[in-house]
């Protein structure tokens, strides 16, 4: 069996108590001579992962961003893809993503049967992903292009068996995620109860913008948070919500 790095460091944040910070980037909305600066400053804050993707990938230029970020980091960077289409091999792993939460059979396997080749031949590390979409008080791109309700913001029954769902069908790891833009991020409540009824990492991401709602997030259970959009606008939040962050290693 094909060894499994990022999978393996993923379940070792569950068990060992500990968090991780992830920057996401959107190939669509950054430069390349950009990519060089970022790096730096995921450097500079002990950054755990770099997620690259988008909804629609209008840029040419998903390679050419990964490569010129791993000349300057080694930070391990996953494919966040939103479609079959956003592959690259110079990547260290792939988000394999279902939409479990949602009930548009394409992007529960659809899309994967289309995309399977392309995914097996790239060589990357996979992990299979159950993907949850929390509605975040704002229309996505992902709701929209899904034709599919995200889960209702104050509904945590219905993510609990969700993420349960998840689990029993075989993923690897769960993904809570309230949107790019969120006006309201995914309540301490909902990531408490989806990680007290599940044992599968649980990533946590959308509308975190503070330092101190990143650090509430880890405390309720999330393992891993991933800010995108606030770091477009605030390039510097990186360093205070990585700290953060792993603060809360540590007083775990």
């Amino acid at each position: 069996m094909k060894p499994q790095p990022v999978y393996h460091s993923l379940l070792a944040l569950r068990q060992q108590h500990k968090k991780a910070f992830a920057v996401l980037v959107d190939p669509d909305k950054i430069n390349i001579p950009d990519i060089q600066q970022l790096a730096t400053r995921c450097n500079d804050a002990a950054v755990d992962y770099l997620f690259v993707g988008g909804s629609l990938m209008l840029s040419q230029h998903l390679d050419e961003c990964i490569k010129q970020f791993k000349a300057q980091s080694d930070i391990p960077v996953i494919l966040f893809p939103g479609s079959p289409s956003q592959v690259s091999r110079y990547a260290d792993a792939l988000f394999y993503l279902s939409l479990i939460s949602g009930r548009n059979a394409e992007l529960l396997i659809g899309a994967h049967v289309v995309s399977a080749p392309l995914v097996k031949a790239s060589g990357l590390e996979i992990i299979s992903t159950g993907y949850m979409v929390i509605d975040g008080g704002a229309p996505t791109t992902v709701s929209y292009m899904s034709n599919s309700a995200p889960i209702p913001h104050d509904k945590n029954d219905v993510a609990i068996c969700t993420a349960m769902a998840g689990e029993m069908q075989g993923k690897h790891v769960l993904y809570m995620d309230a949107g790019s833009g969120a006006k309201v991020p995914i309540s301490e409540s909902m990531i408490q109860k989806v990680a007290a009824n599940t044992s599968l990492p649980l990533i946590v991401g959308g509308g975190i913008k503070e330092a101190e709602k990143a650090y509430l997030n880890c405390k309720a259970g999330a393992d891993v948070i991933v800010v995108g959009n606030a770091i477009e606008t605030h390039p510097n939040l990186i360093k205070e919500l990585a700290s953060a962050v792993h603060q809360c290693s540590i007083s775990v």
